[in-house]
């Protein structure tokens, strides 16, 4: 497959600013178990975790300008819930005091569909993803944290570089019917249905070495599809894996000082499976406006990606992605086609997108008055955080949940237009950093919301939480050009819950090795030695070769699954797999086998995997 076209509308050429900016820059593994935990994002109660595609990290950036410093996390995780904002707040209270606090720490998740749920303290959650659960959470809180230290130890002086530039046929409206209800002569103002900027900060030393860069483009991280048991980051952490492997050279994923962080943006209706949605029963395309097929309904419509199959379309919309980057209201309430899911995974409750409240009324009332509903826990956050942080020119938005194309384009330019109003800023560039601080679902446009497809129906405070949002924000851009921030009241804290979070998922049985047997034995051997086709450029060759699946067997016995995966693009090429015995408990495995020739970094990236249960 080719990639896909890039059209360059790059701004002119960045120039550093005069004054040295503090900048500190910092990673940390965050994967937490790779097994028997379920997946966020999808909402499938069949999606578990079984193995390990990538590992998911927390990427940290601290500036400082002299007069205040402040803090941006991306981290590979579907979003960022209020407990575990606090948590981190809490954490990094007693590591450093004020230092780093509610006003000045954003923290946002990539919306990777294909990391460990159970995070979140409000019941909606707990009960779609089994409950709250203290080994998701900590590895998430530690590896944040984490992050933040490695960044605090770095901080040095130096400069930061801004351009921005168009990246065609990555993206596709999933609601286009929704985005047509917008008004023609807004939609007119836009070349497209979706938003193709890519924004790129640049972090160098003051020797112009670099040691980071930031980038926010909206698309979903959903090439990985409600098939996929394996944790993963996706397309956006496939980009994180490309730009630091070209930066730290010789260096395993996850190590070397260059950071480089992809960071979610008004990605709501926007999807990276470019081929659109079709009936996987007979081909066709799905209904336009409820995403269903005729036979099958809903649970038949999917949406294909560029690739032949979701590594590939990981691989394909990371890449471009990367390239680009490297170039350049009221109470909360469920609309019905929440539970109808999109095109890129559908819900299992048997609903359509595009259903109006009072065509289905007792359903509306089962499923989805969620603001009235406050037992064990409040099953929606009413607490809502919202934020604005500026480096230099450009002000990043944390919005605390999905946006779609048109209302983003609506809050970046309310924003900008207050900013810009008393002169202190000029030129300015507002980015949306999408999923952070705290997770409140969808945010449509008042004439989205009344489609109600999958977005709108999402957007729980009701179809003015666009208007609410956007008075919100001018107030804090308004007091930000004014030098008023001191000012601002910062509202009631939000509540950290100590009781009545609960856990539906079973205590993990303890494995036993076979009788005459121990963990760690090698069960399936890979051939000593495998034929080369012909020689690849050695860039290629670790391209996520490794894929690392557990299963879990009967009588108490666990098997663990080491595949190499070579790309299918040069024909011919075999793959070699290796199994161990493993044990709940921790990893034991002592691989037997010669290194097969052809991926550099084998050895490396198996030690890597087999340590994954040692947190």
């Amino acid at each position: 497959n080719e990639l896909p076209s890039l059209s360059s509308v790059l701004s002119d050429p960045p120039s550093p600013q005069d004054n040295p900016y503090l900048i500190g820059v910092g990673r940390a593994d965050c994967t937490g178990p790779p097994a028997e935990i379920p997946l966020m994002g999808y909402a499938n109660p069949e999606q578990t975790a079984a193995g390990i595609h990538t590992r998911l990290y927390s990427r940290a950036f601290i500036i400082d300008d002299g007069r205040r410093r402040v803090v941006f996390v991306t981290a590979d995780v579907g979003m960022i819930s209020q407990r575990l904002r606090l948590e981190v707040l809490r954490a990094l209270q007693v590591k450093y005091g004020d230092l780093y606090r509610q006003e000045n720490l954003v923290l946002s998740g990539t919306h990777t569909h294909c990391g460990p749920a159970g995070y979140f303290q409000y019941t909606l959650f707990m009960v779609t993803s089994k409950g709250f659960m203290k080994a998701s959470i900590k590895p998430l809180v530690n590896g944040i944290v984490k992050s933040i230290d490695i960044a605090h130890r770095n901080v040095k002086p130096g400069r930061i570089y801004r351009s921005r530039g168009a990246l065609e046929h990555s993206s596709l409206n999933r609601s286009p019917h929704s985005y047509l209800n917008n008004p023609k002569e807004e939609r007119d103002r836009y070349q497209w249905n979706t938003d193709k900027q890519v924004l790129v900060l640049k972090f160098t030393d003051l020797d112009g070495d670099g040691i980071g860069m930031l980038s926010w483009f909206a698309v979903h991280a959903v090439s990985m599809n409600y098939t996929n048991r394996m944790v993963s980051s996706d397309n956006m952490g496939y980009a994180s894996y490309l730009m630091e492997q070209e930066k730290n050279r010789g260096q395993l994923p996850g190590q070397g000082g260059f950071v480089a962080g992809f960071s979610s943006s008004n990605l709501g209706d926007v999807s990276p499976n470019t081929r659109g949605p079709r009936c996987m029963n007979t081909g066709l395309p799905c209904d336009y406006l409820n995403s269903s097929c005729p036979i099958g309904g809903t649970k038949m419509c999917k949406a294909f990606g560029p690739g032949d199959d979701m590594f590939d379309s990981t691989r394909i919309i990371g890449h471009s992605v990367y390239r680009k980057a490297k170039v350049s209201t009221c109470k909360p309430a469920l609309g019905h086609s929440f539970a109808a899911g999109t095109t890129d995974g559908g819900g299992d409750l048997n609903f359509t997108q595009g259903d109006p409240p009072e065509k289905v009324e007792v359903k509306y009332v089962c499923v989805c008055v969620c603001s009235q509903m406050n037992w064990p826990l409040p099953w929606h956050p009413q607490i809502v955080d919202v934020q604005i942080i500026t480096i230099g020119s450009v002000a990043v938005v944390a919005v605390p949940g999905e946006m779609t194309t048109m209302s983003g384009r609506r809050l970046r330019e309310a924003v900008k237009q207050e900013l810009e109003s008393e002169g202190a800023f000029k030129d300015t560039e507002v980015v949306l950093a999408g999923l952070s601080n705290i997770y409140t679902h969808y945010i449509t446009t008042y004439e989205e919301y009344q489609v109600q497809r999958y977005e709108g129906a999402s957007t729980i405070y009701g179809p003015h939480t666009l208007s609410a949002y956007l008075q919100k924000y001018r107030g804090l851009a308004r007091a930000i050009a004014q030098d008023k921030v001191s000012e601002l009241p910062l509202g009631p804290p939000p509540p950290f819950f100590e009781k009545n979070l609960f856990n539906l998922l079973p205590a993990p049985s303890v494995d036993r090795a076979p009788e005459n047997s121990s963990f760690g034995d090698v069960l399936q051997q890979v051939y000593p030695i495998y034929r080369q086709v012909r020689q690849r450029p050695s860039g290629l060759m670790s391209e996520l070769c490794l894929r690392f699946h557990w299963l879990k067997g009967s009588n108490q016995q666990s098997n663990a699954t080491i595949e190499w995966h070579i790309p299918s693009r040069p024909p011919g090429v075999s793959t070699g797999s290796n199994t161990w015995g493993t044990t709940s408990s921790g990893w034991a495995g002592r691989p037997s086998s010669r290194p097969t020739r052809g991926c550099p970094s084998l050895q490396g990236h198996r030690q890597l995997l087999l340590t994954v249960r040692s947190q």
